[in-house]
């Protein structure tokens, strides 16, 4: 091998980064497919009423992980047999996109927490549908769309395990028992409403991305150390010209 000592030491430190990174790049890959899959969010998103569709800003931000995990795969996969190999030329590449990489996210992470409201509305859109649903739903005039609306609060409650959005009226509560879930019912007045679901659900995923995101950039930050100690090594070794 070229490279000896020291270097020798980054050389398979930066394999093992570049591994960790390919590995973070399929655990995003599945996370994001998990996401696009989710029985909570997939019955929810795939619902129509009055020729209106479930809001579908949350699949947006999935699909955006699906291909920065495939991304991060293959950029991956890149630095291990660059490492190995100890080529300037696919180090340098590597390095390359890892540079982009991470400008992206640095940016991403910077549009979200400036537009902090906007990412909180893929529940607020999911929650203004729901109540349109809910209106019909107590609709006591025979609106004829009030039975799709109760199939459509039917779905929330028994995917979210909700009833209601926590100021209910009277004419909800007369109509209580058939829209929400038998062990829901039974604890009516406890329960929590399907507006805190909403919240909460989008919540939990969202500082998930986040957590995932955070730790990525980390890797990085070590990758792109190490590769430049790399290829300077490599370029200064005795059997390099």
């Amino acid at each position: 091998m070229a490279v000896a000592g020291c270097t020798k030491c980054i050389k398979y430190m930066l394999f093992f980064f570049n591994f960790i990174f390919w590995l973070a790049g399929g655990v995003i890959l599945g996370l994001a497919l998990w996401l696009r899959h989710d029985s909570q969010t997939s019955n929810l998103l795939i619902l129509q009423f009055e020729d209106q569709q479930a809001p579908s800003t949350f699949y947006v931000s999935v699909y955006i992980l699906i291909a920065v995990g495939a991304v991060m795969m293959l950029v991956g996969f890149l630095g291990c047999y660059g490492a190995i190999q100890e080529s300037q030329c696919l180090l340098g590449t590597f390095f390359f996109f890892l540079v982009i990489l991470f400008a992206c996210e640095v940016a991403a992470a910077i549009w979200g927490f400036m537009n902090r409201d906007t990412v909180r509305t893929i529940s607020k859109e999911l929650i203004n549908f729901y109540d349109s649903a809910y209106i019909k739903a107590v609709d006591v005039s025979g609106s004829p769309s009030k039975d799709a609306a109760i199939k459509v609060l039917a779905v929330y409650h028994n995917t979210l395990d909700c009833c209601g959005k926590g100021a209910d009226t009277a004419l909800f509560l007369q109509v209580a028992t058939t829209l929400c879930p038998g062990k829901v019912l039974e604890s009516f007045q406890k329960s929590q409403s399907c507006h805190d679901k909403l919240t909460l659900l989008f919540s939990e995923k969202l500082y998930l991305i986040g957590l995932a995101a955070l730790v990525v950039a980390v890797i990085m930050i070590f990758e792109m150390i190490f590769t430049m100690v790399l290829c300077c090594g490599i370029r200064n070794s005795p059997g390099v010209y």
